[in-house]
């Protein structure tokens, strides 16, 4: 079991991969406005279905590079530093757009939905890449299997994804109007997840971990 501490910073982390503009949120909030929440509620369960396959093939993954290359944790180290820089320009460039600056799409039926939705995420490279330069900061082979501590961290990263899509999912409309007629706050909330996604990255060139 991870310490409680690192679960929470990690959970942290984790937040700022599901507020940070990526095809997931823009999908997930435009399908709720288009067809409504049922809409987005399913597209939201083919989200979470891509994150499990991400978890698990990821977990496995890690795991076995890790007994065969030990160096392999400094290497993902720097990239998960480089990653989070990286996010955090995306985020405030100049052309950038916000989770809360939605599109029209058509209608689908519900399996697509559901599909449109999984694929969405499971193509997704950020998640890839996020679990691959971020399951590495929290693992200590002093807290047991290696593989059970990826499995806790990647099911931590799913209840925050599911916790915040979900709030976003029932009241999707409400906060696109309101982003809508406030566009100043659409640039301070991107100001506000790169400084999140910057401090990230200095906390984990600081911290080398194990």
């Amino acid at each position: 079991m991870l310490p409680i501490n690192d679960l929470l910073l990690f959970a942290l982390a984790a937040l700022g991969l599901v507020l940070s503009p990526g095809p997931n949120m823009i999908y997930i909030i435009s399908r709720s406005i288009t067809q409504g929440r049922r809409a987005g509620l399913l597209s939201l369960l083919g989200v979470l279905t891509g994150f499990l396959m991400h978890i698990f093939l990821i977990s496995f993954g890690l795991t076995a590079v890790f007994m065969a290359i030990p160096m392999a944790y400094e290497i993902l180290r720097w990239l998960g530093i480089g990653y989070l820089l990286f996010l955090a320009w995306e985020a405030i460039k100049p052309g950038s757009s916000s989770p809360f600056e939605t599109r029209n799409l058509p209608h689908d039926s519900n399996t697509k939905l559901f599909q449109m939705g999984f694929l969405t995420n499971a193509l997704n490279p950020k998640v890839a890449v996020f679990y691959l330069s971020f399951f590495p900061q929290f693992t200590r082979p002093e807290y047991g299997s290696l593989l059970a501590q990826n499995v806790e961290l990647g099911l931590t990263q799913l209840l925050v994804s599911a916790t915040v899509n979900f709030l976003i999912v029932l009241s999707a409309a409400r906060i696109s109007r309101w982003f809508q007629a406030r566009p100043a706050y659409i640039r301070v909330q991107k100001w506000i997840m790169a400084s999140i996604l910057t401090g990230l990255a200095m906390r984990m060139a600081i911290d080398k971990g194990k």
